[in-house]
């Protein structure tokens, strides 16, 4: 089960096997209002520049980072290595486009962000490599997890000694979707991909499918062990008083984030 911290009123959730400093950060323990209310770390959602750099300078103190790396996130699975030279403040120039970051450099911390989105980190407690990556259902499909994944195989890690998250996002429950996303599960898993699919043709089209699982599933498959994979069971949608859902907002919204920092908590 992933634990709830609570920093200077700062809420985030934290899974029991990532050893590293982390964090899936919550609605909760910001400076912005009305509808970004109250820890929104979306850079360009229309929330006031300066309340969102207070929300970060918030998170980096209670997660003790001092370099952190962006992305513009494309629902993509491109997976970008980074150093310190790419870190970043809110409001510098534009960050570069992919949905997953990685890097072996001690003490640099990565971020993705989401509204309803799975967010995944991942770490190598023993090659100290870590990686960050934003799955929409676009993303998940492409196989962003593999990607992350084969990322971290580029700079020496076992995929058997990779530990993984999947954070807060929408579930099963919530995830209604169309038949092009249970075709692309199907064309990504194959047989295995109907687990991970509920409704048919028969249900006027309608079909709801499990993200988590899905993302899970490609983690396995690049290699992973099943016990290294920690899944949290809440549900953006579900919970849209605790997190950014961009589902329930209909867009307008504030963002969470997940971040990773390559240094033992």
């Amino acid at each position: 089960m992933f634990s709830e911290i609570s920093k200077n009123g700062l809420v985030y959730m934290a899974a029991p096997n990532i050893p590293f400093s982390h964090g899936f950060t919550t609605r909760y323990g910001g400076v912005s209002r009305g509808a970004f209310e109250s820890l929104d770390l979306g850079e360009n959602r229309g929330d006031e520049p300066e309340r969102v750099r207070e929300n970060f300078r918030r998170v980096k103190a209670a997660l003790g980072i001092d370099k952190l790396c962006f992305t513009h996130q494309i629902h993509e699975n491109k997976v970008r290595y980074v150093t310190g030279a790419d870190a970043r403040e809110p409001g510098d120039d534009t960050p570069p486009d992919c949905d997953g970051l990685v890097t072996d450099e001690e003490g640099l911390a990565l971020i993705i962000f989401i509204a309803d989105c799975a967010p995944i980190l991942l770490c190598d407690p023993e090659r100290h490599v870590i990686a960050a990556a934003h799955a929409g259902w676009r993303g998940t499909v492409a196989d962003i997890a593999g990607e992350a994944v084969r990322a971290m195989e580029g700079l020496g890690c076992d995929p058997a000694g990779i530990r993984a998250a999947i954070g807060p996002c929408i579930s099963r429950c919530c995830f209604e979707t169309g038949p092009e996303v249970p075709e692309a599960v199907t064309a990504v898993l194959g047989k295995e991909g109907r687990e991970y699919i509920d409704g048919s043709e028969r249900d006027g089209g309608k079909f709801f499918v499990d993200l988590k699982g899905v993302n899970r599933a490609l983690l396995i498959r690049a290699g992973l062990r099943p016990e290294n994979i920690c899944v949290s069971d809440e549900c953006t949608v579900c919970e849209s008083d605790k997190y950014w859902s961009h589902r329930v907002t209909g867009g307008l919204r504030g963002s969470q984030a997940a971040i990773i920092v390559n240094r033992r908590a």
